[in-house]
């Protein structure tokens, strides 16, 4: 399935401004707004947070992965490209969870 079928089937994200992935100490690593350009990485890592009970682990990065679909072949040929893939590779290879705070528009 193609990253942008699999959007059309997650819950939507018109309700969050933000999203924020947060380390063990509860220090912002990362923030994804939902705007043009990080919508669907918003939708998609707050899909897997409500999967996951509000963290990213391992699991759920694998399965982002998958979600993410071809652009996950293309963030493999070109690192950097897609940061919010690189992300959930390096986090799929590890053990430990992130913490995802929704911000509400």
């Amino acid at each position: 399935m193609k990253f942008a079928d699999r959007l059309q089937q997650l819950p939507k994200a018109s309700h969050l401004a933000a999203l924020q992935l947060l380390d063990a100490q509860g220090q912002v690593l990362a923030t994804l707004e939902n705007k043009p350009g990080q919508a669907g990485s918003l939708a998609l890592y707050a899909a897997l947070a409500a999967l996951y009970g509000g963290q990213i682990t391992p699991a759920a990065a694998t399965l982002g992965l998958e979600w993410y679909a071809e652009h996950t072949a293309d963030a493999q040929q070109f690192p950097g490209k897609h940061p919010n893939i690189d992300r959930l590779m390096a986090w799929a290879q590890g053990s430990e969870a992130y913490a995802v705070k929704l911000v509400a528009a």
